[in-house]
């Protein structure tokens, strides 16, 4: 049964901390579309292709839009792999709206070559953030979109839940 020990690992800490912290803000009277514009928008400010910038980039949309900070936040650190993995795409798309040549990178490589000379690395790859945010910058409505209609269900039916659940309480 080891098998099973990661998988119920996974689902703990997804029913304690995603469900729990959706709930808890359901029962202090957030709504379920305002929850799932903030786990939309968290996403899609969360895969911004530029290092750093994806919390500041929350926080000012939540205080902006007043969406809330603890789910933006938390979503934001918890698609931290995925702004790793887009940051090609970005930049690919990028390259290809503004017809750019294609630069030769690697997340990693770029790690590097920013801690050895931070000059050195804007000098070299400054087009390639730039590439980065136009590419994002086109797929940013899109998937903004598109996540808060896929979330909004699920959201809508755990408030229906724990609505139905309280009133049978009292």
């Amino acid at each position: 049964m080891p098998d099973s020990q990661p998988t119920s690992r996974i689902k703990l800490f997804w029913q304690r901390r995603v469900v729990g912290l959706i709930v808890g803000q359901l029962k202090q009277g957030i709504t379920a579309k305002k929850i799932a514009l903030t786990i939309a928008l968290a996403v899609t400010l969360g895969v911004f292709p530029i290092f750093g910038a994806t919390t500041a980039l929350c926080l000012a949309a939540g205080i902006w839009l007043r969406l809330n900070q603890p789910i933006m936040q938390f979503v934001n650190w918890l698609i931290s792999a995925l702004q790793l993995s887009m940051i090609f795409v970005f930049v690919r798309i990028g390259e290809w709206l503004t017809n750019a040549q294609r630069v030769s990178f690697s997340v990693p490589e770029m790690f590097k070559k920013f801690h050895e000379s931070p000059r050195r690395f804007f000098h070299d790859y400054g087009m390639t953030g730039v590439h980065g945010v136009e590419g994002w910058a086109l797929v940013a409505p899109l998937l903004a979109s598109a996540l808060y209609f896929a979330v909004l269900p699920p959201v809508k039916k755990l408030a229906g839940f724990y609505q139905s659940s309280s009133t049978h309480a009292r």
